[in-house]
C-alpha cells in the first residue's frame, strides 16, 4: 500500500510530465478556456468615433455592447513601435526600450545613427510582455502583423508583417487555398490594402484552426492613408469603413470558432494623425551650417530626436540646440531637463536616448532629407503622427467587447499601459510590475 504523500508525488510527476501543471517559477493562474483578441488599427484617432456619422457599424456594436473610454492616451514618441509595445508590456518606452519603428544602432567608427527593425524580439524589448507570460503559464499565443515581434520565442502560431513560404501558418493558408504561394512570395511588393486583406484572412484562420487564448492583431492601411491624404478626409473615412469590415470578418471568425462565450476582444490604435502642410528639414539645416559630421536628427512627425557625436556634445551642444531651435516650426528643443515631463529617460539610463527633443509646431512636420531648403512647404495637406502625446489629436481609440465586461460602461480616459495589466486580468495572469493598471470599472 502506498502512503499519501507518494501517493501526491507520483501524480504531481504525472502532471508535469502532460503539461498539466504550470511551473512554479511562472506564478500564474490562467483562466480557463478564456481568450483575449487584441486588435490595433494603425493611426485610428480618437477624435474620428465623435463623428456620428462615421460609416463603422461593427465598432459601434462593440461600443454599444461592451465597454469604452473617450480616449486613450499614447506616449511619446507617438509612433507606432514604441505604442505597440507599450500596450503590451504596461511600461514606457524608457523601460522597454522602444523609441522607434526599431532600435537605434549607432555606427562604429565615424559618427552615425540608424533605426534597425529587424532585430529579435527577446534583444528589442527589455520588458515582460503578455504573451511571453501568457506562453509561459501554459497558454497558446498568436500574432499577426504585431510589432517588435521578430522571431519571438513565446508566440506559438505566427503571420508576421512579412510572411514566408517557409512560416507554418503561411504553408496551412497555402495547403488550404486561403492564400497563394505568390502573394507570399511578392508580398512586401502588395498595395497596403491587399495586405491589411491578407492579414485578415491570416486572423480568421488562426481563429477557427488554432483557437488562441491570446491573438495579437494589427492592421496598417489607415495609417497609409492619414499619412497620404492627412486625417478628417474622405479617403480615411473610407478607410475607416475598410477596416470595420475586417473587424466583423474577425467577430464572425470567434463565433464561427465557438469561442464566442469564453472571448474577450480589446480594440486599440496606437496614436491618432494631426494635418500638416510644411515639412521641416533639420539635418538640411545642419549640413548646410558644416555639422552633419557631428549630429543627426532622427525626425518622428511631429517631434525630432537629436544626436550628437559624444567625442563633441559639450563643444556643439549649445551651437547645435541654438541652430534647431531658430528654424521656421521648431516649437521648442527640450534637452534632459524636460525629458521626464515627456515620460522619456536621459542617456543614463537609456543608451538609444538622444540629447535632444524637437517639437514641431501645428502645421509642420519633421523630415530626414539631408540636403535642399531647412523647410518644404507642400501643395496639399498631409497627416503625421509622433506628435507630444498631450496633445488631444494624438489620442487614440479603447473599446473592450465579450467574456467579462460590463456593458454600456463609458470612461472618460484610459492609458495605452493599462492595456497590458487588463488583458493579463482577463486571462487570469499575474503581470509583473507595470506603470499600468488593470480597468476594474470595465470589467464585470
Amino acid at each position: 500500500m502506498m502512503y499519501a504523500g507518494a501517493q501526491d508525488m507520483k501524480l504531481t510527476a504525472l502532471l508535469c510530465v502532460f503539461g498539466l501543471m504550470m511551473p512554479a517559477a511562472s506564478g500564474q493562474s490562467p483562466t480557463a478556456r478564456r481568450s483575449v483578441v487584441l486588435i490595433s488599427l494603425d493611426g485610428f484617432p480618437a477624435f474620428s468615433l465623435e463623428d456620428p456619422s462615421l460609416p463603422v457599424p461593427n465598432l459601434r456594436r462593440l461600443i454599444r455592447e461592451g465597454a469604452s473610454a473617450r480616449r486613450m492616451t499614447t506616449v511619446n514618441p507617438s509612433v507606432t513601435w514604441p505604442n505597440h509595445t507599450s500596450m503590451v508590456t504596461g511600461v514606457l518606452p524608457g523601460q522597454h526600450g522602444l523609441f522607434y519603428n526599431g532600435t537605434l544602432v549607432r555606427s562604429e567608427g565615424e559618427f552615425g545613427v540608424k533605426v534597425e527593425p529587424w532585430i529579435e524580439k527577446e534583444k528589442m524589448v527589455h520588458a515582460p510582455t503578455v504573451y511571453d507570460v501568457a506562453q509561459r503559464a501554459g497558454l497558446t499565443t498568436a500574432q499577426v502583423d504585431w510589432v517588435a515581434i521578430h522571431k519571438a520565442q513565446t508566440i506559438t502560431w505566427a503571420f508576421p508583417e512579412v510572411p514566408t513560404l517557409d512560416g507554418t501558418v503561411e504553408k496551412e493558408m497555402i495547403a488550404r487555398g486561403q492564400v497563394t504561394a505568390a502573394e507570399i512570395e511578392k508580398f512586401r511588393t502588395l498595395n497596403i490594402v491587399r495586405r491589411d486583406q491578407i492579414w485578415t484572412d491570416a486572423g480568421v484562420f488562426i481563429l477557427k484552426q488554432h483557437k488562441p487564448d491570446l491573438l495579437l492583431f494589427h492592421l496598417l492601411s489607415l495609417d497609409s492613408t492619414h499619412h497620404t491624404y492627412g486625417p478628417k478626409t474622405l479617403a480615411g473615412q473610407d478607410s475607416m469603413g475598410f477596416l470595420d469590415a475586417c473587424v466583423g470578418r474577425l467577430l464572425e471568425a470567434i463565433e464561427a470558432a465557438g469561442m464566442k462565450d469564453r472571448t474577450t476582444v480589446i480594440l486599440v490604435s496606437d496614436h491618432g494623425f494631426k494635418a500638416f502642410d510644411k515639412r521641416i528639414q533639420p539635418n538640411a539645416a545642419l549640413s548646410a551650417a558644416g555639422l552633419s559630421h557631428a549630429v543627426r536628427v532622427i525626425p518622428e512627425g511631429g517631434t525630432a530626436m537629436v544626436y550628437l557625436d559624444k567625442s563633441k556634445a559639450a563643444e556643439l551642444g549649445s551651437k547645435v540646440r541654438s541652430l534647431l531651435g531658430g528654424l521656421e516650426g521648431v516649437e521648442s528643443v527640450v534637452g534632459p531637463e524636460g525629458f521626464d515631463a515627456l515620460g522619456l529617460p536621459d542617456q543614463s539610463k537609456e543608451p538609444q536616448m538622444s540629447d535632444f527633443v524637437l517639437v514641431a509646431k501645428p502645421g509642420y512636420a519633421f523630415a530626414g532629407a539631408a540636403s535642399g531648403p531647412a523647410l518644404t512647404p507642400i501643395p496639399e495637406k498631409q497627416g503625421s503622427h509622433g506628435y507630444v502625446s498631450s496633445d488631444p489629436d494624438m489620442d487614440a481609440i479603447f473599446i473592450a467587447w465579450g467574456t467579462g465586461i460590463r456593458k454600456g460602461a463609458v470612461v472618460d480616459r484610459v492609458r495605452n499601459v493599462d492595456v497590458a495589466a487588463t488583458a493579463g486580468k482577463l486571462l487570469g495572469l499575474r503581470m509583473p510590475e507595470m506603470k499600468g493598471r488593470v480597468l476594474s470599472e470595465i470589467l464585470e
